[in-house]
């Protein structure tokens, strides 16, 4: 079997090699890696060293095949030790690194936008008081997508309305601060913190996000526990944490789940400044405009801007961002 090389090769030459590989009938990708000479910092760069304990007792190839994949060694979340030496907890685990492994498309989407959304989401976690592992769950809500559930839960944390008025977020017509990074992250962290304190951990807290404070301290009523690891859930909540988990050790290293991303493959974060507004926009168009900048470029960041005006007529102060060039 011929292994994959990693070879550099000049731009002009790269369209002769494709054409040659595919007049072979050889996978260019199986063959070439074309390395960025930018010397970029990434997110795998604070990631690496998140999973020190962990040992990967086989390395996923993804290009000739599938294998199985197992770690071994001490893992946490959120501080909270990971018992691996109880199968029952290993095999969950296992399950969602295979998935996220030769779930090709999305983690490497993931990790591409991690990239731009982590640095933030995470410093925002911090300052909080919320462990920085949290990004996780934003990650996995969401692959930081700004997409609705069938349920009407959105942005990058998936509040449903009740839940992110009751978190201090406006949700109207024309402002839904679900899509506002750093409010939904705040949010999410006085979630976290008040299930923290009414169940005991962070990483029963963790599940909670996904069936409910109430049910939670529901399920730990009836099986008479307080650890996660050791209680019962339904299939979904049983997964949810090691979706986090299996995410983070692969982020820990992306080369043995089998992903081989360059600085120049991941998103940047955007550059901007903020100005702040506190009277009505007739028209973001035209406000985009004294600034050189399109439509569009308000509202990918500001995505919590969902109409093409903002009345404002209480004169509320409104931060926006204003995308700025490289």
């Amino acid at each position: 079997m011929i292994k994959p090389c990693v070879l550099n090769f000049s731009k002009k030459y790269w369209m002769p090699l494709l054409a040659l590989c595919l007049i072979l009938g050889v996978t260019p990708a199986a063959i070439i890696a074309i390395k960025s000479a930018k010397n970029t910092t990434t997110i795998f760069e604070q990631t690496k060293n998140e999973c020190p304990g962990i040992k990967w007792l086989t390395v996923a190839d993804t290009v000739h095949g599938g294998h199985p994949i197992s770690v071994e060694g001490e893992l946490y979340f959120a501080g909270e030790r990971v018992p691996l030496e109880d199968p029952d907890v290993r095999e969950r685990l296992e399950r969602e690194l295979v998935i996220n492994s030769y779930w090709h498309s999305n983690t490497i989407l993931c990790m591409k936008m991690a990239n731009r959304y982590f640095p933030e989401i995470e410093k925002t976690l911090i300052e909080n008081g919320v462990p920085a592992d949290f990004k996780y769950l934003a990650l996995i809500e969401s692959n930081f997508r700004l997409e609705s559930s069938p349920a009407g839960a959105t942005g990058f944390w998936q509040f449903v309305k009740p839940t992110a008025e009751r978190l201090d977020m406006e949700v109207n017509d024309q402002v839904d601060e679900r899509y506002n990074v750093e409010k939904a992250t705040r949010g999410a962290c006085v979630y976290l913190k008040d299930a923290k304190e009414k169940l005991g951990s962070w990483t029963l807290a963790a599940a909670s996000y996904n069936m409910g404070l109430a049910g939670a301290m529901a399920r730990a009523k009836d099986q008479k526990m307080t650890n996660y690891y050791d209680m019962y859930f339904n299939q979904e909540t049983s997964r949810y944490v090691f979706r986090m988990l299996a995410m983070k050790i692969i982020f820990s290293n992306p080369k043995n789940a089998g992903f081989n991303l360059t600085p120049a493959d991941l998103y940047a974060p955007y550059k901007y400044k903020v100005v702040e507004v506190d009277t009505p926009i007739a028209n973001i168009a035209d406000f985009a405009a004294q600034f050189n900048l399109k439509y569009k470029h308000i509202k990918i960041l500001n995505p919590w801007l969902r109409d093409a005006k903002l009345t404002n007529k209480d004169h509320k102060k409104y931060e926006i961002k204003i995308m700025e060039d490289e």
